[in-house]
């Protein structure tokens, strides 16, 4: 038996709550005390433990749930800017206002003067949204969604996600947009390019609106119509060795029976479509891959190179073209007719690039290599290697460099993911209504462009609104911006 824990047994109630003070107070160390009176550390660890909880219970405050926390002055203005959050923050119903303000703060209210006080609102909201000045965009993202049948134009921008352009409309064609265009540009809206995916409708009304201003490719919709084929062959793939095994299973009780002969025919066949379906599966997920890491990525080759990377991957698809696989030879007409635009991002950074060769009075080879290590993991030796080597090379204009690259690389969008985001973000209001109309949208874009960002993976966004960030200049709240007063406990 330990010693120590022998006479840590003995030990009377009295002297262990003596111990455990002892050791609270932290006036002589743990092993002094413990080796003094022949008891273990880790006794001594729990008779800590005990007194700690028996404290934290003692001078624990027991808050009653019929405590009054404060009070709220409850007038009529306050219950419509409640309507507004419920609708707006709560993404709540018309009814189920109706039905909270009875239950919880025994006020009657009808559907119709919710409806009014949202119209009222709606008409401040869209004053605001067109009085605003949108010369500072400089990278529109535009895009359409959907609700049921009817669509729905949006405009994005990249920099700041502001919202400048939320139309239900009842065609999506060339006049349509380019309408709404013009309208953005007599609120001042001047941009370099724009990104959008290959509507039609999109790039003719831009072009009807706004001549030369160039359209870039959105790369998210077409790696998005590569991943679906891919997951399409691969399923096929898999459908391919699943009726091939069902086959051999029965091939081995044919054979039971004699008959296995008349099975091997269509098990060879079977084998063979396996192979088959296996190897255009895997060539169209390598060509895939290339497309996305190679040709599409920010990190990659010059311009040139690239564009000779695209003629690749369009032949090599164009090869594996079968009236069974439709979707290989979509992919490549849509790579075909929309590459130059899929590319017009590796033109900018280029551009950005040799800058920074001058800059800094280097070759532009190293600043593209510096550009290529961002492709690489930080956790990766071969990511430290190559920066070693840079670092040897460039001396003290390496991380100068880098970081102007880093900057070059992340004022380079390529994708409408943004507009992606919005649409995600609006389905959580639209599933509530079977009809959307021009009033419930202008109020819409008012809130999402003045609410404040609580979370963002961009830290600068944090505490600040799409406005804010647009403009750099600080606003009231939305609901101040309304007329409203907001509540704040004494």
């Amino acid at each position: 038996m330990n010693p120590s824990s022998s006479v840590a047994s003995g030990l009377q109630p009295l002297h262990r709550q003596e111990l455990a003070v002892k050791v609270l107070s932290k006036r002589e160390p743990i092993s002094h005390l413990a080796k003094q009176e022949q008891v273990s550390r880790k006794f001594l660890y729990q008779q800590k433990a005990i007194a700690q909880k028996a404290l934290n219970t003692a001078f624990k405050k027991e808050e009653s749930e019929q405590e009054v926390l404060y009070y709220l002055p409850i007038t009529q203005k306050w219950i419509f800017q409640l309507i507004l959050a419920l609708i707006l923050i709560c993404h709540c119903s018309y009814r189920g206002i109706k039905e909270l303000l009875r239950d919880l703060f025994d006020y009657s209210v009808s559907i119709g003067t919710i409806h009014n006080r949202v119209i009222e609102a709606t008409e401040k909201a869209r004053n605001i949204n067109h009085t605003q000045d949108l010369s500072r965009i400089k990278v529109p993202l535009l895009d359409e969604l959907f609700q049921g049948n009817q669509p729905v134009l949006t405009g994005v921008d990249v920099n700041s996600t502001y919202c400048f352009l939320l139309e239900a409309v009842e065609h999506r064609d060339e006049d349509t947009w380019g309408w709404y265009l013009l309208e953005a540009e007599s609120q001042g809206l001047n941009p370099d390019y724009t990104i959008a995916d290959a509507g039609k409708g999109i790039r003719t009304g831009q072009k009807a609106a706004w001549g030369n201003i160039p359209c870039h490719g959105d790369v998210w919709h077409i790696l998005d119509q590569g991943e679906t084929l891919c997951r399409n062959l691969a399923k096929k793939a898999q459908g391919a060795t699943t009726q091939r095994e069902k086959l051999e299973q029965r091939m081995e009780l044919a054979k039971l029976k004699g008959k296995g002969n008349q099975l091997s025919a269509k098990l060879t066949k079977a084998r063979k479509n396996e192979l088959i379906l296996q190897k255009l599966a895997s060539d169209i997920k390598i060509l895939l891959f290339w497309l996305r890491n190679d040709i599409l990525s920010l990190a990659g080759a010059e311009w040139s190179e690239r564009q000779e990377l695209m003629n690749f991957i369009i032949e090599e698809l164009q090869l594996r073209e079968d009236k069974a696989h439709k979707g290989i030879r979509a992919l490549r007409v849509a790579l075909s007719n929309q590459k130059g635009d899929l590319l017009a991002f590796a033109r900018i950074l280029d551009h950005k690039l040799e800058k920074i060769a001058q800059k800094f009075q280097i070759a532009p080879s190293q600043v593209r290599e510096v550009c290529l290590l961002m492709k690489k993991s930080l956790s990766t030796n071969f990511y430290w290697q190559k920066w070693n080597h840079l670092y040897k090379q460039l001396s003290a204009k390496f991380l100068p460099v880098k970081e102007a690259v880093e900057s070059a690389m992340k004022s380079t969008p390529r994708a409408s993911s943004l507009a992606e985001n919005l649409n995600s973000r609006l389905r959580n209001y639209f599933f509530l209504r079977k009809h959307l109309n021009s009033d419930y949208l202008e109020l819409l874009r008012f809130f999402l462009n003045h609410r404040r960002f609580m979370a963002s993976r961009i830290a600068k966004r944090v505490g600040q609104s799409p406005t804010e960030l647009m403009t750099g200049i600080k606003h009231p709240h939305w609901l101040e911006m309304l007329g409203f007063e907001r509540f704040q406990r004494a």
